[in-house]
């Protein structure tokens, strides 16, 4: 990513990116940082999260920051279908995986080959995503995934590790600012079952708590 931003720098062009992402607090280091650089659409596909409510709440939360935050370039929005149905059925025989481990595999793979598959639709070829900010994800794993399914849908992926350079005490910082809400949890019914520390947000940082 660093060698294509410099370049970037060098010939002024600004290409298209198609970014996944998956709540408000997480994206909006890496919109504030990307958009110097591209000409963002963002896509919201996380069939994963659970319940329903929690689903909506974190897209409220995703279009308040892309209105209210300024940004060089442009970003875009496009809400994918939600359909817990798909996750469950990537899922299926890894209920009792730990965080991190097999399943959570399978739901980055669900994730980001559908953001490939969209991307090459609307014409974009450069795609990437924002869960490699949360300090509690394996970056090496997510990227190794994107390449993959990206290389297989036709498009390109671009490697990142959005935790580095203070990019996840960044996001802190702008949640505050822009009053986001941080969930306790990093999306499906698994986590939150458990209130596992290895979602977006480690358990003890600094966060809105789920409104009961």
């Amino acid at each position: 990513m660093d060698d294509l931003i410099e370049e970037l720098q060098k010939t002024g062009e600004v290409p298209a990116l198609f970014l996944h992402s998956c709540c408000g607090p997480c994206s909006s280091y890496v919109f504030e940082y990307l958009s110097n650089y591209f000409a963002i659409t963002d896509f919201y596909y996380n069939p994963n999260i659970y319940p329903k409510e929690e689903y909506e709440k974190r897209v409220v939360e995703i279009k308040k920051l892309i209105d209210n935050q300024p940004h060089k370039h442009e970003v875009g929005f496009i809400e994918g279908k939600y359909d817990p149905d798909r996750f469950f059925e990537a899922a299926k025989d890894l209920e009792k995986c730990p965080e991190g481990g097999d399943r959570c595999k399978k739901c980055f793979e669900l994730r980001l080959r559908e953001t490939a598959k969209v991307a090459k639709e609307h014409g974009i070829d450069l795609v990437t995503t924002t869960l490699t900010i949360s300090p509690m994800k394996n970056a090496d794993m997510l990227n190794e995934i994107g390449e993959r399914v990206c290389k297989e849908e036709g498009v390109k992926w671009l490697p990142s590790d959005f935790k580095k350079k203070g990019g996840y005490q960044r996001s802190i910082e702008l949640s505050k600012e822009y009053d986001l809400y941080r969930q306790n949890y990093c999306g499906c019914i698994f986590s939150k079952n458990g209130r596992c520390t290895r979602g977006c947000v480690p358990e003890g940082a600094d966060r809105k708590e789920d409104a009961k």
